[in-house]
């Protein structure tokens, strides 16, 4: 592990560069199950990840050497399963204000740990807890975000990336340094039990919130709006006959016609 110029006390602080891995989550897993003690905060990057994972076995394409790939590992044994959730908001507001400082336009969250410009996927989020004794012992934090490629396979969804937003490229390094610093600000905050704002942070970035639009459960395609989500990370949605609650691949986000 080599250290780095991070300014945080432990994101980041051991960070390993590999040249080629089929999945940054799948490695930090690996070194985990070795019994080997891991330093929490420890990043594992990817200039090339071929087999990246998004959620529910979903392939994540990412060029070499044009985007951030990379893995975290933190310890929220403070947290308990039922509020596992709360790791998906603050890892996803703190890739969300990093895109957006570095792009100086409005970025959202798309339920529950996408990241999304306008109506374009910027990066996704795949955490992992492991659990032991009623405590989250370990968290693999798996984030993808589209930097510097600019042409992506036809059948990416949706996608988008820094470089087109701003038309030129990025300092991976940059943008990876301050997703790092906006993760450990959000845990220690997360830590001490501040969670109303991290709350009312990610209701405000979610994407498509309080507008309607058109969505499908199963063979269902029904209007609604989403209001929020609920402790346990269910997405609320209010529709004609009332809000109903889905937990993650149970509703599907229909894109509005060109």
């Amino acid at each position: 592990m080599q250290n780095n110029i991070f300014s945080g006390l432990f994101v980041g602080q051991n960070l390993v560069v590999l040249k080629q891995v089929d999945s940054t989550n799948t490695y930090l897993k690996n070194l985990l199950s070795n019994s080997e003690p891991i330093a929490e905060g420890t990043v594992i990057m990817a200039e090339d990840q071929y087999a990246g994972r998004g959620q529910q076995q979903n392939r994540w394409h990412a060029q070499p050497g044009k985007n951030l790939t990379f893995s975290l590992l933190l310890k929220p044994t403070f947290l308990s399963p039922t509020r596992q959730f709360q790791l998906n908001k603050l890892v996803s507001l703190a890739v969300a204000d990093a895109a957006q400082k570095a792009c100086g336009r409005a970025i959202n969250i798309k339920w529950p740990n996408d990241i999304y410009w306008g109506d374009k996927k910027l990066g996704g989020i795949l955490i992992e807890n492991a659990l032991q004794g009623g405590v989250i012992k370990n968290s693999v934090i798996g984030i993808g975000l589209n930097v510097n490629q600019d042409v992506f396979p036809p059948d990416a969804p949706n996608p988008a990336s820094v470089k087109q937003i701003l038309h030129a490229d990025y300092d991976l390094n940059t943008l990876l340094s301050d997703i790092c610093s906006n993760i450990e600000a959000g845990y220690l905050r997360l830590k001490a039990g501040n969670e109303t704002e991290l709350n009312d942070r990610y209701l405000a970035r979610l994407y498509r919130l309080n507008e309607q639009h058109t969505f499908a459960a199963g063979d269902e395609v029904f209007e609604g709006s989403v209001t929020g989500v609920t402790e346990e990370g269910l997405l609320k949605v209010a529709t004609a006959n009332g809000e109903r609650t889905f937990n993650f691949k149970e509703i599907q986000f229909l894109q509005p016609l060109k």
